[in-house]
C-alpha cells in the first residue's frame, strides 16, 4: 500500500469527486460514515458514552459536524464545540452546520478561548476535528492553548484524519493533540510511523472512503505500508513433488562462548521458515549444545574453542547469515572481513557483524550488494551516526541503503525496510512484547531461511519481517505480551504461515506442478 503525502491525498479527493461525479460534501459524508462505522464498533452506545466533538471551521471540522449528526441518529448523546478562533469557514463546513442545525438535536456551543471549554465528565469521549492534514505551521496563540487544554483532560481522545497540530509528512515539533486513537482515511500518514509521534497519534486505524485506486496507483511514492494483501502476493505455495533440495542451503555463522543461545534461536528460526538445509558454524564449545538442541541442523566447527575465526567453502551455500552472538574479537573481525570479500550472494548481517562494521566503517564497501542488514536503533546509530529525530533517521536510513546498495531493516514498531533504490516499506505486524532478548536473532534466522529458498532480498525482507511480527501477535494473544519470549516466536511461526495460505483450492492447483484443467 502506497503511503501518500497530504498533497497527494488532496489530489485523490479532487480526482474522485470528478471521476465519480459526486460533490465534495458527499465525499465528506462518506468519510464521516466510514469513521462512525469504526467508532460504533470501538465505543458501544450501550456503555452510554457522551461524545463531545471539538470542531475547527475547515473541512476537518465539517467531518466532525457530519459525524455528530450521524452519531446522534445512532443513539449517542452528542455535543459539538465550534472554535471561533478560526475567522473563516469552508463551504462544506458551513453546509454541514446548516444540516446539523436543521436536525436541531445536537447541542452546539461556540468557543472563543480555552477557558470557555467545560470540564468534561470522565465518561465523555472527545473527538478532535479541529485541523486536518494540510497544516503547514506550528500552532500558536489561543488555538495552541485550546489544544493544550484538551491534552490535560483525562478523557479518551479520538482524532479524525490526523491529530490537530501534527504534520502529515514531516517531523512535528510544536503542540498537537495527543490522541489515544487516530482514525485516518485510505491509509496511514507517513508521520504516524515515526516513533517520536506515538504520543501524538496513539493507536492508528484506517479505512477506505472509496478514493480512485487506479489514480492512487499512478502517483509516485517512496514509502509503502506492508499489509496482509502485500505479503500474500509474495508468499509461495510449495509444489506437491517438492524436496529439500529445492529450498536452499543456508549457512549461519554464529555464537561464541556464553552466547550460544543466539545461534540456537537463529538456527531454529531458519529451519522453521522453510530452508531445505541449514548448516551452523560455531566455535568448538558450541558443538554439544547445537547437536543436542537442533538435530535437524548440520554443524561445522571453528578451529577456535571459544570464538569464530575462520570459515571456508562459502560458494556451496545459497546464503550466509553472520553475527548473532558472535563477539567482536580481532580474529572474529578478520574472519568477517574474509566473508564479506568472498561471499558472492547476498548475506544477512546482524548483531556483532554490524558492531564490527561500525568499528571498521571502511569495510562497508565489501558488503555484497543486495545484502540485508538488520540493526536495531542503537546498532544503526553506531554504524551511521546519531540523528536528532525520527524523520532525520529515516532520511539517513534511505541514504545509506542507496549508498551501500543494500537492504537495511531498522527494527522497532513498524520496522522500516530501506531498499537500494530508495523505497521504504513499513511493517504492520508486531507488538511491544517482542522487545525481548533474542527476538532479533529469530528475525535473522527467518530472513536467512527465506533467502535460501530463493525469495529475492526484497521479498525475504518484507515477508520475514511481517511473519516475525505476526508470529509475535499470535503468541501475545495466547501468552500475553509480558510473558512473550523469543523462542515463542519460532513456535508460533507455523500459525503465521497458515494465515497466508489461500483458502481457495483452485489457487493451490494453479501454483502446483501439475496443471488441472
Amino acid at each position: 500500500m502506497k503511503i501518500l503525502t497530504a498533497a497527494q491525498v488532496k489530489l485523490c479527493d479532487k480526482h474522485t469527486i470528478t471521476n465519480d461525479n459526486i460533490s465534495s460534501l458527499d465525499l465528506m459524508e462518506r468519510a464521516s460514515e466510514t469513521f462512525c462505522k469504526w467508532f460504533t464498533l470501538e465505543f458501544s452506545k450501550d456503555e452510554n458514552p457522551v461524545v463531545s466533538i471539538i470542531c475547527g471551521k475547515g473541512n476537518n471540522g465539517g467531518d466532525g459536524l457530519a459525524t455528530a449528526r450521524i452519531l446522534k441518529k445512532l443513539g449517542y448523546e452528542t455535543e459539538v464545540f465550534i472554535l471561533d478562533v478560526f475567522p473563516v469557514s469552508s463551504d462544506d463546513f458551513s453546509a454541514n452546520l446548516i444540516r446539523l442545525k436543521q436536525d436541531n438535536e445536537v447541542k452546539i456551543t461556540h468557543i472563543a478561548k480555552a477557558e470557555d471549554l467545560p470540564i468534561f465528565d470522565e465518561n465523555e469521549i472527545l473527538i478532535d476535528a479541529i485541523l486536518g492534514s494540510g497544516l503547514a505551521r506550528n500552532l500558536d496563540g489561543e488555538l495552541e492553548r485550546i489544544v493544550s487544554f484538551v491534552n490535560e483532560c483525562n478523557n479518551i481522545v479520538v482524532s479524525m484524519d490526523i491529530p490537530s497540530g501534527m504534520f502529515a509528512d514531516d517531523q512535528s515539533f510544536g503542540t498537537s493533540i495527543q490522541a489515544d486513537y487516530t482514525f485516518t482515511f485510505e491509509g496511514p500518514k507517513f508521520s504516524f510511523l515515526l516513533p517520536d509521534n506515538f504520543v501524538r497519534v496513539g493507536e492508528f486505524v484506517y479505512d477506505s472512503i472509496g478514493l480512485d485506486k487506479k489514480f492512487i496507483n499512478s502517483l509516485p511514492s517512496h514509502n509503502y505500508y506492508v499489509t496482509e494483501e502485500t505479503v500474500k502476493r509474495i508468499y509461495k505455495i510449495r509444489p506437491k513433488f517438492a524436496h529439500k533440495g529445492l529450498f536452499g542451503h543456508a549457512l549461519l555463522v554464529m555464537g561464541s562462548h556464553g552466547k550460544m543461545g543466539a545461534a540456537i534461536l537463529a538456527t531454529r528460526a531458519c529451519l522453521r521458515s522453510g530452508a531445505g538445509l541449514v548448516t551452523v558454524h560455531v566455535p568448538g564449545c558450541g558443538y554439544d549444545v547445537m547437536q543436542m538442541s537442533i538435530p535437524e541442523a548440520m554443524v561445522t566447527l571453528d578451529e577456535d574453542q571459544y570464538i569464530f575465526t575462520r570459515v571456508y567453502e562459502l560458494q556451496k551455500y545459497n546464503t550466509v547469515a553472520v553475527g548473532c552472538g558472535l563477539s567482536t574479537k580481532n580474529k572474529t573481525r578478520n574472519a568477517l572481513c574474509y566473508i564479506l570479500k568472498n561471499m558472492e550472494n547476498p548475506a544477512v548481517l546482524d548483531a556483532d557483524a554490524l558492531n564490527i562494521l561500525a568499528q571498521s566503517p571502511d569495510w562497508m564497501e565489501f558488503i555484497p550488494k543486495n545484502s540485508i542488514l538488520t540493526p536495531h536503533p542503537k546498532e544503526f546509530e553506531r554504524m551511521f551516526g546519531r540523528t536528532e529525530n525520527g524523520y532525520d533517521r529515516y532520511e539517513l536510513l534511505r541514504a545509506k541503503a542507496i549508498e551501500l546498495g543494500v537492504y537495511i531493516i531498522l527494527k522497532g514498531a513498524n520496522s522500516c525496510i530501506a531498499t537500494p533504490n530508495g523505497d521504504c516499506y513499513f511493517n504492520s505486524t508486531g507488538n511491544p512484547g517482542m522487545g525481548t532478548a533474542g527476538s532479533g536473532d529469530v528475525l535473522t534466522g527467518i530472513i536467512s531461511g527465506l533467502l535460501a529458498q530463493e525469495y529475492t532480498p526484497l521479498e525475504a525482507s518484507i515477508l520475514g519481517v511481517y511473519l516475525h511480527g505476526l508470529a509475535g501477535d499470535i503468541a501475545a494473544e495466547e501468552l500475553s505480551q509480558e510473558a512473550l519470549m523469543a523462542g515463542d516466536l519460532i513456535e508460533y511461526l507455523g500459525k503465521a504461515f497458515m494465515k497466508l495460505r489461500p483458502s481457495d483450492k483452485k489457487v493451490h492447483r494453479q501454483v502446483g506442478t501439475v496443471k488441472i484443467s
